[in-house]
């Protein structure tokens, strides 16, 4: 798929690739609904190229050290995969400025209130 263009974005993580393929996005905004994409940074620069008009929202942890203490508390990786990560975690948060808006992750149904308001929607 990559080969062949068919993904709107795509990352490799940790020796996996990911990704978003392109025609069921262009489907559901060709009939009028929004779409909400869960992609890290790399992706996000591919889903402004492709789609300058799209709305990119960075979900931020409340402050550095609450995201060390989640990633800590998860206790599902080594201390130098989470030194990886949060060096990444890092580089992105360094690019919030290339985001049309953030969202603070520090109340689950209030950071997702304003996502959805955000979209243009409202909660249910």
């Amino acid at each position: 798929m990559i080969e062949r263009g068919e993904f709107l974005e795509y990352a490799e993580y940790a020796g996996n690739f990911y990704g978003t393929p392109a025609e069921p996005v262009k489907q559901a905004l060709g009939a009028g609904r929004s779409t909400l994409l869960e992609i890290e940074l790399q992706g996000a620069r591919q889903v402004r190229a492709a789609m300058p008009d799209a709305l990119l929202v960075m979900l931020m942890p409340p402050s550095w050290e609450v995201l060390d203490g989640r990633l800590s508390d998860r206790g599902t990786e080594d201390s130098a995969v989470r030194e990886r990560r949060m060096r990444v975690a890092r580089e992105e948060l360094d690019a919030a400025g290339e985001f049309d808006a953030t969202v603070i992750n520090d109340d689950l149904k209030r950071a997702a209130q304003e996502l959805i308001t955000l979209m243009g929607g409202t909660a249910r």
